[in-house]
């Protein structure tokens, strides 16, 4: 069997095409975007998917550096970045949300270095926590999997894609991280609010009651409906994605 050079390198250009768009995924959205998820595990992931997706559609043959070729290239990593970037909005809510809950806990100066999001509150912290399990436990990172998938067949390669629709809806989706943030916040400071008032009553009644050991824990139980609204922000991130990708809502 001889393989011709000829061969060998438009095999190279039709795969170069969706790896580009995998790959920057890979880069910018959650979980797989962690620093405890390296490079090589990234790198080795994009090469199975894009393994596995290069045979169900056809590829066209273009040099990445001719004129056509060129901003190809910056286009596919554009729409894989811009699709894990929906993403991160909704955990940078979380992340707001997090820090707001902290400073009604009283808990804003208790800070931890997080590699990837900077110093944010422990609560922030326990917060990206609970939606990165949350995001696995739906099965997040298999939907986005089969999004960048799907995305091929409504945003092909060699086709003008990025309209000013898109900036539209992403610049539409950024407000999410303070309405966001807001819609987790505003039911647990409420509460918060009703266990401030109660910790005062208990206080005056018994002054030698320890309130921070009282307190403390009542503020933490306030958090233990906010699962659901983690999943919410997720889902909807993803809805953002089937618009900008024009794939079908499921």
């Amino acid at each position: 069997m001889n393989i011709l050079a000829a061969d060998v390198i438009e095999r190279f250009y039709t795969f170069l095409w969706p790896m580009l768009r995998i790959s920057a995924l890979m880069i910018t959205a959650p979980i797989f975007s962690l620093n405890a998820f390296n490079l090589r595990m990234r790198i080795l992931l994009a090469l199975c998917v894009t393994w596995l997706v290069y045979p169900l559609h056809r590829w066209p043959v273009l040099d990445p550096v001719s004129a056509a070729g060129l901003p190809e290239f910056f286009n596919q990593i554009a729409i894989g970045a811009t699709m894990g970037l929906v993403m991160q909005i909704a955990m940078a809510a979380i992340v707001v949300a997090g820090q707001s809950i902290a400073t009604s806990m009283g808990l804003s100066m208790a800070n931890m270095l997080d590699p990837n999001m900077g110093n944010v509150p422990v609560i922030s912290q326990l917060f990206i926590v609970m939606a990165s399990l949350i995001f696995v436990g739906f099965g997040g990172h298999a939907m986005l999997l089969g999004m960048i998938s799907d995305s091929f067949v409504a945003m092909p390669i060699g086709e003008p894609v990025l309209q000013p629709a898109l900036y539209d809806k992403l610049l539409r989706w950024s407000s999410m991280v303070f309405l966001g943030a807001v819609l987790m916040a505003l039911p647990v400071m409420a509460s918060l609010l009703f266990i401030n008032i109660g910790m005062g009553v208990v206080t005056r009644a018994a002054p030698s009651l320890n309130i921070f050991a009282v307190g403390f824990p009542a503020m933490i139980m306030a958090t233990e409906s906010i699962g659901a609204r983690m999943e919410w922000l997720w889902m909807q991130g993803f809805n953002v994605i089937r618009d900008i990708t024009g794939a079908p809502h499921g």
